[in-house]
């Protein structure tokens, strides 16, 4: 490796963080690359443009992670929703009705199964595939731009779910309009997912069914005339070594000290997983930072620890919200999923290189000093000081917002429950005073009128409720304006901000580090 870290690694790594959100097995954007490299050198492409189609396919579902909650509360279960939907013809009513709806609605009780059915039929059900994927695309396309791939890769994933015909989402692009690099990405996205549930064969169907009406005939002519050499691609050794060698030239690479600019991305695509997690991961980075100077961590631990921070919550995304979004006791069976984030986190960073040394600590910032955090279950002796400092942080952070089943507490309620789990021998003395002192230390947000995207104070107060998932009516009612007042403003954002979705707003919000600012008027 040279000065930097190959954007191929580092995002391979991550992708199986956005193929278990999806439902899918791990490495299955891997192979979906695999295949759109092999595709697009087939069509005799420059480097240039395999580079493109090479990135937007292992980035293919980057940004579905962020309509979980709304996915939840329409169907039910986001992964089985998606996992489905990335099978189904969409075009087809038939294929909606023989293939989506029967595998959705399996083992609801039929009052919630007629529920789901209801809403599919309903105006606002077909019209949630198009808010779904235009609020994908947005944030899928903007974490391009955050991870330092170029303007074609960004286009290409906001273009790569446009209809052939034009009568898709999210702007009804038609034919070549849609960027070259997205519609390579969906053919082999497609591949992909038909290959494991049926090999070539299935392959080939599925691609001629959706021919001239979601995918582009000559791509599809192109790949099932050589179907089975194609799919090979994706079969030829470990997904992850054959990733790195058959990489584009030349090999796109950020510098080291740029590695934090994608943890960054990271996790914000975790916190966005549920309106309740908007920010943590941030929070939590900032009172580590603070915390590991007053307990004089070395340069190199603190640097390592931050950007743990930053990635500790990415195996959030693996678990389905309907366990982050219960508002009761959660059942054996779900606390157990609950756990294993952890666990995600832990593998899905120790798969690239450049993110391995990060793995141990990450994965270990719900271990306890007696032995009663998960998923080890490790003991004091097993934790070092970064792991400790870790731990503090992030249930000091947790505590101070909403959960489904609790209030956020007040600072002085959560630093007072933080030295309850000291005194019970759970949290290290030292690293909870430490992160007590970077609370209270914390600097106050700006109160100026310099804020992104030319926001007033009341535009970010709004922005900051539609990001985490209120209507209209619930921000006039909590904002105490008309319902007509309200929905002037979020027009006016969106127009100002430049997205169209509530998952673009949001990752907006974040990146602009929106999350709790007092505005001034």
């Amino acid at each position: 490796m040279g000065a930097g870290f190959r954007l191929g690694d580092l995002l391979g790594g991550l992708s199986i963080a956005c193929d278990l959100g999806f439902g899918l097995p791990p490495e299955e954007a891997m192979r979906s690359c695999l295949i759109a490299t092999a595709l697009a050198r087939r069509m005799g492409l420059p480097e240039s443009e395999v580079s493109d189609a090479y990135y937007t396919a292992l980035l293919m579902h980057v940004g579905c992670s962020a309509l979980s909650h709304e996915t939840v509360a329409a169907w039910g279960d986001d992964q089985r929703v998606l996992r489905v939907a990335a099978q189904t013809n969409v075009a087809d009513p038939d294929d909606i009705a023989g293939t989506l709806l029967p595998a959705v609605t399996a083992g609801l009780s039929p009052a919630d199964r007629a529920r789901v059915e209801r809403f599919a039929a309903s105006p606002e059900g077909q019209e949630f595939g198009h808010r779904f994927d235009t609020g994908s695309c947005e944030v899928a396309s903007a974490t391009a731009r955050r991870v330092g791939l170029g303007s074609g890769v960004a286009r290409a994933l906001k273009e790569a779910v446009e209809w052939w015909n034009g009568q898709g989402p999210p702007d009804g692009l038609r034919g070549e309009e849609i960027a070259l690099p997205g519609r390579i990405a969906r053919a082999a996205a497609d591949a992909a997912r038909f290959d494991a549930l049926g090999g070539s064969e299935a392959v080939v169907v599925a691609l001629k069914a959706r021919s001239g009406v979601i995918l582009d005939p000559a791509i599809v002519e192109t790949f099932t005339a050589d179907a089975d050499e194609l799919l090979a691609e994706a079969h030829t050794g470990d997904p992850r070594e054959r990733l790195l060698e058959v990489e584009p030239e030349p090999v796109r690479e950020i510098p080291r000290a740029e590695l934090r600019r994608v943890a960054v991305a990271f996790g914000d695509l975790a916190d966005l997983k549920t309106p309740w997690t908007h920010g943590h991961s941030a929070g939590v980075t900032k009172l580590v930072r603070t915390a590991a100077k007053s307990l004089r961590l070395d340069e190199q631990s603190a640097g390592r620890l931050e950007l743990s921070a930053l990635l500790g919550d990415v195996g959030r995304i693996a678990v389905s919200n309907v366990v982050w979004e219960k508002p009761g006791p959660l059942t054996a069976a779900e606390w157990e999923q609950a756990r294993m984030h952890v666990y995600h986190t832990e593998r899905i960073l120790a798969t690239s290189d450049a993110l391995a040394p990060l793995a141990r600590v990450a994965g270990m910032h719900h271990e306890r000093l007696d032995g009663s955090g998960y998923y080890r279950g490790a003991g004091a002796r097993e934790l070092p000081a970064a792991v400790r400092i870790l731990a503090a942080a992030d249930a000091f952070h947790a505590m101070t917002q909403d959960r489904p089943h609790r209030p956020a507490f007040g600072a002085e309620q959560a630093a007072d429950e933080l030295r309850r789990e000291v005194s019970a021998g759970r949290l290290d003395g030292d690293a909870a005073a430490a992160v007590l002192e970077a609370a209270g230390a914390a600097p106050r947000r700006r109160r100026d009128n310099l804020r992104p995207g030319g926001l007033s104070g009341r535009e970010v107060e709004v922005a900051r409720l539609v990001a985490a998932g209120y209507s209209n009516p619930e921000i006039a009612a909590r904002l105490v304006i008309s319902r007509r007042t309200a929905e002037h403003h979020v027009q006016h954002i969106y127009a100002k901000v430049g997205v169209s979705s509530r998952a673009g707003l949001a990752l907006f919000v974040h990146e602009h580090d929106l999350i709790g600012e007092s505005p001034a008027g």
